[in-house]
């Protein structure tokens, strides 16, 4: 899992709780704290500050996003990706004139097409594929 879907999944109090705990502590990538440094990763931070979730794919998104071989401290880069994610997300679950944030409805102009059955797709792309396999055998 990417991290952008790693922090999509997470609940708001969570990601609320995880910038509260980015501004308020050291924070590391590779592991869950350092002795060391001092420092604590981003989901134990989250935690400490009331978001308390269990959401392993986020922290194995941290580490193969920072490329975190050991525990390190993390890089101003790391921690504002990291934070304008969070943000981000946050601001997408402000509601839109006053309605539920699950609730907005997508304007017609900006809806997916409609796509064809499953049936048509599978017969659409059978047929050239044969016409490749049958010019091959000659």
């Amino acid at each position: 899992m990417r991290l952008r879907a790693a922090v999509e999944s997470m609940p708001d109090h969570a990601k609320q709780a995880m910038l509260d705990g980015i501004a308020g502590n050291k924070i590391i990538v590779g592991a869950y704290t350092d002795p060391r440094s001092g420092g604590i990763c981003p989901m134990l931070a989250a935690h400490r500050n009331g978001g308390r979730i269990d959401l392993a794919s986020f922290a194995r998104s941290w580490d193969r996003y920072t490329d975190a071989a050991q525990p390190r401290p993390a890089t101003q880069r790391e921690l504002r990706t990291l934070v304008a994610l969070l943000e981000s997300s946050l601001a997408e679950a402000i509601p839109v004139d006053g309605a539920e944030p699950s609730r907005r409805t997508v304007p017609a102009r900006l809806a997916p097409p409609e796509r064809p059955g499953l049936a048509y797709r599978i017969r659409r792309l059978t047929r050239p594929h044969l016409k490749r396999v049958a010019a091959r055998a000659r």
